[in-house]
């Protein structure tokens, strides 16, 4: 197994559902990355663990990955959606839990 296959496990299983209210805080420090749908949470997580900065400034700049702006928090607050996040210190990358997928945690490779 290889560094990366490690690390990719120790994300998947320090992955959780949250609340919006369990992110507000976080989000008030600026730490909130949030994930698109359709992006694997844990590959996103990786890119931020192992520094890639050429790579991230690719996925922001196609809107892979982004930081939580105001306009969220307020989409958020209306709508409590449930998250699924991970801590990649400082960062805590979000990603909204998609109807019918509530029960599923990403899976290791």
């Amino acid at each position: 197994m290889s560094e990366r296959d490690i690390l990719h496990a120790k994300l998947t299983l320090e992955t959780a559902q949250l609340a919006w209210s369990e992110l507000e805080r976080h989000f008030a420090r600026g730490d909130v990355v949030k994930v698109a749908a359709g992006v694997d949470l844990i590959d996103a997580a990786l890119l931020i663990a192992e520094n890639n900065a050429a790579e991230a400034q690719a996925w922001l700049a196609d809107g892979r990955i982004a930081r939580a702006e105001m306009s969220d928090a307020e989409d958020w607050h209306a709508r409590q959606p449930q998250f699924w996040a991970v801590v990649v210190a400082p960062w805590v990358l979000v990603q909204e839990v998609q109807a019918g997928a509530h029960a599923l945690r990403p899976q290791p490779r």
